[in-house]
């Protein structure tokens, strides 16, 4: 169940909204990096203090894609540095953090810079950051000091009903757990095919590569992120000059996996424009294998797809 106070946290006055609830006064939709931005992150400490909170759980974490329909420009490290190691290791659905950390992914989103996540305490509060320095703010407390406190700060907290980005209860796509039964069928899979390329969505938008072999299963099962997103694919082929022909005949942006002479497996996004195919055969010059996998819906297809659940076996994540 969703908190049951809401506030819509802005520095929009509602005295310039229109009829339909459209802003129509002249207040920039960027951040300032300063003082407003202070005030923010205030009044959502505000708010998490008389809910008597101090620690939320990073839920539905994500960086950004290789499409970006942010404002602000790409930022190193997706804003996130001096949070996370560069692995984005701790930065996981279901990884707790402190009110002050959680501030800091705040601040991340309300930039701009590439992180996203939902912030919870349970049932109890969340944090959601939306488009144009929308904040919302959910407790299971009526918060009115720390309403008071965000008007004082300069900012209008509104009340509403629910976040619009509250997430649904049916959102998961992706519902199999990586349990014992999918461990199985991946070393049934290998036991025909040898080898196989497992795919570890540890953050939406963000993989890492492992190239599975019955000798190599356990080791890189152990080494798995908590509540990751997994896809299995047929092996990388040798030929990586036939894969490399291949992108002239393809229609549509595709992903190109391919395996250094070192073991280390990187990918890449190739638009569907041609543009950059000769700078890609000079990148994977020294591959040893590679593929193409497609991005469309009808055609990202894995052998197998499932998601890691908790220690107690229960799948948490919503992917």
């Amino acid at each position: 169940m969703p908190p049951a106070f809401v506030h819509r946290i802005t520095k929009y006055d509602p005295a310039d909204r229109d009829e339909h609830g459209h802003y129509t006064g002249t207040e920039d939709t960027a951040g300032d990096c300063g003082p407003v931005e202070a005030a923010y992150l205030a009044a959502v400490s505000a708010f998490a203090e008389e809910s008597g909170v101090d620690r939320l759980e990073i839920r539905d974490p994500e960086v950004r894609g290789f499409v970006h329909f942010g404002a602000e420009p790409p930022v190193a490290g997706h804003g996130l540095g001096g949070l996370f190691p560069p692995d984005l290791t701790g930065y996981h659905d279901g990884a707790e953090v402190s009110l002050p950390v959680a501030l800091e992914l705040v601040r991340a989103m309300l930039r701009d810079q590439g992180a996203w996540c939902r912030l919870e305490a349970g049932d109890a509060f969340t944090v959601h950051v939306g488009w144009d320095q929308y904040v919302y703010v959910g407790s299971d407390r009526s918060c009115a000091g720390a309403v008071a406190r965000t008007r004082e700060l300069g900012l209008f907290p509104e009340p509403l009903t629910a976040s619009p980005y509250a997430a649904e209860s049916d959102e998961a796509e992706v519902t199999e757990p990586a349990d014992a039964g999918f461990w199985t069928r991946v070393r049934t899979a290998l036991a025909s095919r040898h080898a196989l390329l497992l795919e570890e969505n540890h953050v939406r938008n963000a993989a890492r590569w492992h190239r599975i072999t019955p000798e190599n299963l356990d080791t890189v099962r152990a080494g798995l992120g908590p509540r990751a997103l997994l896809r299995v694919w047929p092996d990388l082929t040798p030929d990586v000059g036939a894969v490399l022909a291949a992108l002239s005949d393809e229609e549509e942006s595709v992903e190109f996996v391919w395996e250094a002479q070192d073991g280390t497996i990187s990918h890449v996004i190739v638009d569907d424009t041609g543009t950059g195919h000769r700078e890609l055969a000079a990148r994977v010059a020294d591959a040893r294998a590679a593929c193409v996998l497609p991005l469309s819906h009808d055609g990202h297809r894995p052998l197998l797809c499932a998601v890691l659940p908790d220690s107690d076996g229960v799948l948490r994540a919503r992917w």
